[in-house]
């Protein structure tokens, strides 16, 4: 059978060896004579699952001991509402946004709904097509929080700086989307998270890192189980967690260990976006519209010329194995999403049919 390469935006593709050991170990988990599914989370089984993810996360992100990390539940976007509901204030707080697609803008809507929002600045106007120079952006003085989505999923734009902030307000990122695909400095930011089913494992668990003086100010009518306070004091067991979602993505831990960490992987996402970005630049056939240096390095949505032929480059697609290359249905066109546990050789395969469909030598 040939080789079947996936290249949907989430939930995506996984490290085979990661999913060869769940397997292996689906019925029984190490001789407990349970699977994972079946344990109590409160068991010493699963806690110890659970700490090692934990510890395994902290050493790929070289997180400082002054950072709580919380596996949660809700995926990213309901993070679009826990985080205004722990950071603010209240209705007169204001927070600020940068809009530069999608997700941002997802994120603007629901935060409007607990405070006050602030857009300092967006790229709408060209189509989210880049970030807004740091330059232009107007900030507000004592906002609760900055948030970013520092990888846009269906608009394929990624910051390539951390954002500066004013005084102390506290720089929040939304990573969902390459969250583990390059190494960030954590100390730059009071909160980042992300739902795991881009980089980290399957959907149900969404990943929080955050300070501990951010720690403690939910307002209060934020539901318990959302309020991180009570999160970070039961090691992220307030409620029972997705269990298996923590256990794959503990193993997805391991495989990055073993492959170099998240500096090595940076290398070959590098590798591997050059690759995908030279083929859609040949000539004119195919189309980016990301302004260059903001390009992302995960998800490349592209289109046709002559887009009567959408169907046929899918199909086309299809029949190589070469599978979830449509575009998101806001924006059209197609989307390769090339996550870490994405192999060069599918980029390649992936490259090699781009040519065949254009007519190219």
């Amino acid at each position: 059978m040939a080789n079947i390469y996936n290249f949907s935006a989430g939930p995506a593709v996984l490290p085979k060896e990661v999913l060869q050991q769940a397997a292996a170990e689906m019925l029984d988990w190490q001789g407990s004579g349970m699977s994972v599914m079946e344990m109590s989370h409160r068991g010493p089984e699963f806690i110890s699952i659970y700490r090692a993810a934990e510890r395994d996360l902290r050493e790929l992100l070289a997180v400082p001991d002054n950072y709580k990390i919380l596996f949660m539940q809700g995926g990213g976007l309901s993070q679009n509402a826990v985080l205004p509901m722990n950071l603010c204030g209240g209705a007169d707080s204001t927070i600020d946004f940068v809009q530069t697609g999608s997700w941002s803008s997802k994120s603007i809507k629901e935060a409007a709904r607990y405070a006050r929002v602030n857009v300092a600045a967006s790229s709408q106007a060209t189509k989210f097509d880049r970030v807004p120079d740091q330059a232009e952006w107007k900030l507000t003085p004592g906002a609760s929080y900055l948030h970013v989505c520092t990888n846009e999923t269906i608009d394929g734009v990624e910051f390539n700086f951390v954002p500066t902030v004013q005084g102390d307000t506290p720089l929040v990122a939304d990573m969902s989307s390459h969250i583990l695909s390059r190494p960030v400095d954590v100390s730059k930011y009071g909160v980042i998270f992300g739902g795991a089913q881009k980089n980290i494992g399957p959907a149900g668990v969404t990943v929080v890192i955050v300070r501990d003086d951010l720690i403690g100010k939910a307002l209060p009518f934020c539901p318990s189980a959302f309020d991180f306070k009570n999160v970070a004091e039961n090691e992220s067991m307030y409620n029972t967690p997705p269990t298996y979602g923590i256990y794959i993505a503990g193993l997805v831990f391991q495989w990055l260990k073993k492959q170099g960490g998240v500096a090595a992987m940076e290398k070959r996402n590098i590798e591997k976006a050059e690759l995908l970005y030279q083929a859609l630049d040949a000539d004119d056939f195919y189309q980016n519209r990301v302004a260059k240096e903001y390009r992302s390095r995960m998800n490349i949505p592209f289109y046709l010329r002559d887009e009567s032929q959408n169907e046929a480059f899918l199909a086309g697609a299809k029949a190589r194995g070469l599978l979830q290359l449509k575009g998101h249905k806001s924006v059209g066109g197609m989307r390769a999403s090339i996550y870490n546990a994405m192999p060069i050789e599918g980029v390649q395969a992936l490259v090699d049919y781009l040519n065949e469909f254009a007519g190219r030598k």
